[in-house]
């Protein structure tokens, strides 16, 4: 991947100006007292402010060049144990530095994700972490202006705004199904919920090695949009279970869903791996502890965070790093799940 050498330059009152063709006075005028500028000219503002990611910023009054030692992270949950894993080494980074965190919890939506960009945006942060590689256009405007580094986490992926660290989501899915393959499963199915990007990346790995094998079923697809939980994963595999009886293994888009499998699979005595395989991922301590233990593919998080913590603030103290893209990598665990011998 082509290196960005990225500046770190905001977007100014100047640059909405001579994208409006008026002047910087005017600009100010339309965003303060827009009912003394004419429609004309307030509309070619608005358009400008809307197309550069313009955020009109309070501190920047005062002094144009004032820098928080703040440090934005902006995060789809706080209760996910996948994003505790990552904040934790967010924190350990930055601990004994001059610089703090903040954070924005978006719960999964867009536009709370605008709105925390806007809010971090007046604030002059030194340096932002947000997750996945999926803004809005607005949101990737937003980021664009923002005039310090920016590391997105989760993903590895192509056209970063500025810095990255992250896991392939759809190749990591791609050995994990390979394995089951491997290991003589045949009726494989993917059982998912709240499909995110990340999740729906984990189900094109899961239908790119079921196509390659000639094993592809639409039918043996189940997805929700609810939140991830073990009642869930056993609700789901029960529902399953109707729908594709003869099913003999599955790919779960997380660990969650995983473990409430294999819980159902003893409630309705289907011998784990013997008569049915099942493989979660990220790999969290409760399948390691199970019984049988579950085989998932381990994602790096915590190192993720705390890598991309110590990007930010080398930016940010004026040395960018010399590998800005970062693919973490992953690690299949192969447990009692799918050991058939």
């Amino acid at each position: 991947m082509e290196e960005k050498h990225r500046k770190y330059k905001a977007v100014t009152l100047d640059d909405v100006a001579r994208a409006a063709d008026v002047s910087a006075i005017t600009v100010s005028r339309a965003l303060r007292t827009p009912e003394i500028v004419s429609t004309k000219v307030l509309e070619r503002v608005q358009a400008a402010v809307h197309d550069l990611g313009y955020t009109p910023n309070p501190a920047a009054r005062a002094l144009a060049s004032a820098k928080t030692t703040t440090i934005g992270v902006i995060i789809p949950s706080v209760t996910n144990s996948v994003f505790s894993d990552v904040l934790r080494g967010i924190y350990d980074g930055v601990e004994g530095t001059a610089f703090q965190v903040q954070l924005g919890n978006t719960r999964y939506m867009g536009s709370k994700e605008e709105e925390l960009l806007k809010l971090f945006a007046a604030q002059r942060p030194s340096g932002l972490i947000v997750s996945g590689t999926d803004q809005s256009e607005r949101s990737r405007k937003l980021l664009e202006s923002f005039g310090c580094p920016i590391v997105q986490i989760m993903e590895f992926g192509p056209d970063p705004v500025d810095m990255m660290v992250g896991t392939d989501h759809r190749l990591s899915a791609r050995a994990a199904v390979r394995h089951l393959v491997e290991k003589g499963y045949r009726r494989i199915g993917f059982l998912g919920a709240r499909m995110d990007p990340r999740a729906q990346r984990r189900l094109q790995g899961y239908s790119d090695v079921l196509h390659s094998e000639g094993l592809f079923q639409d039918r043996l697809i189940l997805t929700t949009p609810r939140a991830s939980s073990v009642t869930v994963g056993s609700e789901m595999f029960a529902d399953f279970l109707g729908l594709a009886p003869d099913v003999d293994a599955v790919f779960c888009n997380n660990d969650d869903i995983a473990l409430g499998v294999l819980f159902e699979c003893q409630r309705r005595r289907i011998k784990v791996p013997e008569q049915f395989g099942i493989v979660g991922f990220n790999d969290l301590d409760m399948v390691a502890a199970s019984m049988p233990s579950i085989t998932s593919v381990r994602t790096h998080r915590y190192e993720m965070g705390k890598m991309a913590i110590e990007m930010v603030i080398s930016a940010a103290q004026g040395s960018r790093p010399e590998q800005p893209v970062v693919d973490i990598g992953y690690e299949l665990k192969v447990r009692q799940s799918t050991d058939r011998g």
